[in-house]
């Protein structure tokens, strides 16, 4: 996917993105119907599909899965892991969500919701507790969260998976219910079931984007990589996703279609689960000042299940015909749409709650150019040209930088760098790149964000090709602050040399 919603959403860029990626929604929502309509109006095609497995592995599902994912975890940067992981508050929320509130919660909500059904609330709670290990990096990646934090929290979630999900399941179907004087069952999975689902929804598609990235880097260069190779492969993500939603329906059209009733009454604690978890993980992340690109990976980690192994733990235990079975095939019919719904509602809550600027930039009293600097993440070349110009031109260029993905803070390399120079940006912070900045801007000059950046007609446009000063040493940070400079120094003498001849 391009960046398939791009992570501004103004209207001049939303008319700018492809027929595909404007009505996402509505390919998802005909990939459903479509997968439904043939696995109930084509005799034997559940069957056949299911023959198409090795060792328990559905192998469409699994080629749609890997297809899907390996785009998104080739775009992660793999040298800036370092700063998810010593995110104690990150870390410690997705867990606490994940491990302890999830599964507690659809415990509560399938025991309140289906006290007469006790298949599908078993297989309800199953569900619960197989935690996010794919789609969620699709969900995340479209909400513009932060990609890196998906992918240590996959993992995360993937160890913790593998250690604890036959533990719990034990302690929810069997050791609870007990205690609360309820109807008890168990289920039968082993380590290496799990282990193996991990392996082969996470495992490939994790190695093969980080080898592309390291080989793609090492032979071309990060800007062939993130400026050529990105680009396209990334639509293949969407192609996946929708490929998989037709295969898993086809295999549980006619299930779906027969109980309607059923359905129903299993979406109803579905839908109150995802909408408690993704706001419980969103207000939490609010709270501990996560940002929103991690705010936005909490939430949807948080909501996102693993249906892919709660489906086999239920058909092995159960049988494939069970009610188990048909809980653990619903959970999808009603995750996909609402967590593609709750992308939009992410990326609205984005401009209201992370963007405090005032949507349109002060009028200026007087004819000084207006120059924007946008990079990705606000952090470092962004940050060092508008530092720069400032300390350069002094109150002669009104300067402003933003991104399209603004981090949590300036990169501590490029701050030395500029410290260097007597310049100090530790003051700074990264910003949310809006239209009304683009648009009140005389020249806009980018150096990565690509087609995220929204045009206005009468804005000058530049873009500045310039190595990502993020995870390099300090020397080569100095050599890409020289650069800049030089840069800027052309600038000043444009502009400034321009307003003396008006």
């Amino acid at each position: 996917m391009t960046d398939t919603l791009t992570c501004e959403t103004s209207p001049a860029v939303t008319g700018k993105l492809s027929t595909v990626d404007r009505f996402l929604p509505v390919w998802i929502g005909v990939a459903m119907a479509a997968g439904l309509m043939l696995g109930r109006w084509i005799p034997g095609l559940n069957i056949a599909l299911e023959k198409v497995e090795v060792d328990g592995i559905s192998l469409p599902i699994a080629l749609g899965l890997l297809i899907m994912m390996y785009p998104v975890l080739a775009k992660v940067r793999y040298d800036r892991l370092d700063s998810v992981t010593g995110d104690r508050k990150l870390l410690v929320g997705s867990l606490l969500l994940n491990w302890v509130i999830g599964p507690a919660l659809m415990f509560a909500l399938a025991w309140l919701l289906l006290p007469d059904l006790p298949e599908y609330r078993t297989g309800l709670i199953i569900v619960g507790l197989a935690r996010c290990i794919a789609m969620v990096i699709i969900w995340n990646d479209l909400a513009c969260g932060d990609r890196e934090a998906a992918a240590v929290l996959v993992a995360l979630n993937s160890i913790f998976q593998v250690a604890m999900f036959a533990v719990l399941g034990w302690f929810y179907l069997s050791v609870l219910p007990g205690w609360l004087g309820l109807a008890q069952t168990t289920i039968s999975t082993s380590a290496w079931e799990i282990a193996k689902s991990v392996l082969i929804f996470l495992g490939i598609p994790l190695l093969g984007g980080y080898l592309s990235r390291r080989i793609g880097e090492k032979t071309k260069g990060r800007d062939w990589y993130e400026t050529r190779f990105l680009p396209t492969i990334g639509p293949w993500a969407l192609y996946g996703l929708l490929f998989t939603i037709v295969i898993l329906f086809a295999l549980q059209g006619d299930q779906i279609i027969s109980r309607p009733l059923d359905v129903a009454r299993i979406a109803l604690p579905l839908l109150a689960y995802f909408a408690i978890m993704w706001g419980g993980g969103y207000l939490l992340g609010a709270a501990l000042r996560l940002g929103y690109p991690r705010t936005t990976t909490l939430a949807f980690t948080a909501a996102g299940n693993n249906f892919e192994l709660a489906i086999a733990v239920a058909i092995a235990t159960y049988g494939a015909t069970s009610g188990q079975a048909l809980a653990g095939v619903v959970g999808p019919l009603i995750e996909v749409p609402v967590l593609v719904g709750l992308v939009y509602v992410s990326l609205a809550l984005r401009r209201r709650l992370f963007d405090p600027a005032p949507r349109r930039q002060p009028p200026r009293d007087d004819d000084r150019p207006s120059v924007l600097f946008v990079c990705v993440h606000n952090a470092g070349r962004s940050q060092m040209a508008a530092g720069l110009l400032t300390h350069l031109a002094g109150d002669r260029i009104d300067v402003r930088s933003a991104g399209t993905e603004p981090a949590d803070q300036i990169n501590p390399v490029a701050v030395a760098a500029m410290a260097e120079l007597g310049i100090d940006i530790t003051t700074n912070t990264p910003r949310m790149l809006t239209g009304d900045q683009v648009q009140s801007s005389d020249v806009v000059i980018t150096m990565g964000c690509g087609d995220s950046c929204p045009y206005f007609p009468g804005v000058t446009y530049r873009d500045w090709t310039l190595p990502d000063p993020a995870g390099q040493p300090l020397d080569t940070v100095r050599a890409i602050r020289d650069d800049i400079a030089e840069r800027v120094e052309a600038l000043i003498d444009e502009l400034l040399g321009a307003a003396k001849t008006v």
